[in-house]
This record gives C-alpha cells, structure tokens and sequence, in this order.
C-alpha cells in the first residue's frame, strides 16, 4: 500500500492533490529543483501499475520490488537507479534477527521507496530529510543518502545485541565447570551462528555498493560522495564487527566442546576407577566361591576375617592409588 507521497520543491514539502499522475506533471512544471517522494510497503502488483506506467519502470527492477528475497545491489535500468538494501530488525524476546528489505527508484525528479518487512519503517527518515532544508535541495540523492545512512546505523544497534548474546554464551560456557548438568549451549551457540551469517548477508554486499557510490562511479549521485563516504565508514567498521562476531563464535564452539569432551572424560574416568576397585573383592569371592575340597585356608578360623581384611586393604590402596592420580 501507499504510505506517503509528496512533492519536495525548494526544500519545502507540499503534499500531493489529485492522482499520481497530476504530482508528476506539478513536479516536471516546477523545475529541476522538485522531485516527487512515494513510500510504498510491501505492495501488490495491481498497487504497483500506476506508478511503473507513469514512470516507465523497468519489468525485471518492478519485479524485483514486489517479489523481494534480492542480495543489497545498485543497477541502472535507463535513467533510472534502482537501489536494494536489506533491513535488520533484532527480536528481543527470542534473540532472533529478522531481515527486510528496502528498494528504491530514482530518476532525475521521483524517488520511489519500497518496503518489505518492519524494519527500519521510513516516516521518522522523511521527517528526518524534511527538517532539513538543506539536504532536501540536493534532490532525490538525499533520499537515497538518508535511507542508507538509517539503515547502517541500525546494523550498529544489532551487531551490539549480538555482542551481548554472544558474551552471554561465554558465561555460560565457562559456567559449565563447575555445572555441567545444566549448561549444553551448543544448540544456542548454532543458532546465534545462523543469525550471525545472515546479518553478514545482509551487510556484507552492500559494502561494494557504497565503493561504486564514493568512488564516484554513480553520475546521478555526483556532488553526494561525502555524505556516502560517512555511511561506508560506518558500514565497514560494522563489518569488521560482524567477522569478528563469527571468529568469536566459533571459538566458543570449539571451547564448548572441549569441554564437554573433558567431562565426558573425567566420567569415563570415575566409571572405570569404581569398576577397578569393585573388581579386587569380587576376584578375592570369586576364588573363594569356587566349590573345590582342596583349597588353601579352608580350614582356618581365621581365614573369612583374613580374607575379608584383604578385601578392605586391596580396595583401600586402590582408591588412594586412584585418588593421588585424578581420577576420583
């Protein structure tokens, strides 16, 4: 559905009467310096008509923009620009990381913005653009500046809630030591692993995008490369953060399951030492159970205390002898 429109000229707002149709031909009679802005969320293809008529959008960036599930990407269909950048939402309740999208079309006097999913929603980038004056004169550039700049910045607020579920996981891992029974997190260390190559999936593309922008290889976003600069220092340092996010897992894994292994082993250990020393009465009984005549100390008084004392005495040395070495 169509969330705002409105025709930016001078640097002032002033909204739409009529149709689409009647905003773009108030925006072509007012110059170079109008441009028309609609928002769009996750609309049909009926919805979407209108405006690929009124503007000759290309088929394929008009698919693109209905269908979604596009990797972050910049493509010129005519003189048209056609802008992908995925949106991150962080899910406090279950730690999850749900992913949109935002497309956008710019030409000379429109930018067209297409949301999917409840990330990053673009009323408070509008009001942001429209109070300033300034930025709103450099035309639909800013738009595009804006948006991605907003988008950058939320990847910073969830690559943060990933550091702390990560340190969270440390904790408890090492928690392990001392309570082996109640801290398996191998299953959360792999989930925290999915969402963590997902966000670099999303922001990871994107840093080329921005290159080809500040390198000044985008005509129609000449005289920008300053501000876009901004948001690719911001993005890389967030892609930094993120590899270091995914080393960081990885070696509490492989902490998490040395671990584990260790006190698979120290069981092991325990069961094998109890068995040893169950096993000296039970060869002591076994020989004495045997059911022959002529055996040595069948005759004696003292021969069941002897034999029990032995028992006691061979057990003994062999649970210190156990004790000493670490495995009791």
């Amino acid at each position: 559905m169509i969330v705002d429109m409105a025709i930016y000229h001078d640097g002032k707002r002033r909204d739409i009467e009529g149709d689409i149709s009647d905003a773009f031909d108030h925006a072509r009679k007012d110059g170079a310096d109008c441009f028309v802005w609609i928002g769009l969320h996750e609309p049909t293809e009926e919805e979407f008509d209108l405006i690929e008529d009124e503007l000759r959008l290309h088929p394929l960036a008009v698919e693109d923009a209905i269908t979604a599930h596009q990797r972050p990407k910049i493509e010129r269909y005519d003189d048209t620009l056609f802008v992908v950048l995925k949106t991150l939402r962080y899910v406090d309740e279950t730690s999850d990381i749900e992913v949109g999208e935002i497309m956008l079309f710019l030409g000379p006097d429109f930018v067209v913005t297409v949301r999917h999913g409840e990330g990053n929603p673009l009323r408070p980038i509008r009001k942001r653009v429209e109070a300033d004056t300034a930025m709103l004169k450099v035309g639909p550039a800013a738009v595009l500046y804006a948006v991605c700049d907003e988008v950058v910045d939320h990847y910073g607020v969830v690559a943060h809630e990933v550091e702390v579920d990560i340190i969270e996981l440390e904790r408890a891992v090492f928690r392990s030591m001392s309570k082996p029974a109640d801290t398996d997190v191998t299953e959360s260390i792999y989930r925290l692993k999915r969402e963590v190559l997902e966000f670099r999936a999303a922001e990871d593309p994107l840093v080329p995008v921005m290159q080809e922008i500040v390198k000044g290889r985008v005509a129609e976003l000449d005289g920008t490369q300053n501000y876009f600069r901004d948001v690719l220092d911001h993005l890389l340092r967030i892609d930094g953060q993120v590899d270091a996010h995914n080393e960081l897992l990885n070696s509490v894994l492989t902490a998490h399951l040395a671990l584990l292994g260790k006190q698979q082993n120290d069981d092991m250990r325990k069961i094998s030492s109890w068995a040893a020393i169950i096993a000296v009465p039970t060869a002591i009984a076994g020989i004495y159970g045997m059911n022959f005549v002529h055996m040595p100390e069948l005759k004696w008084h003292l021969g069941y205390p002897l034999a029990l004392s032995a028992m006691v005495v061979a057990i003994l040395a062999v649970y210190y002898k156990l004790r000493k070495s670490g495995w009791l």
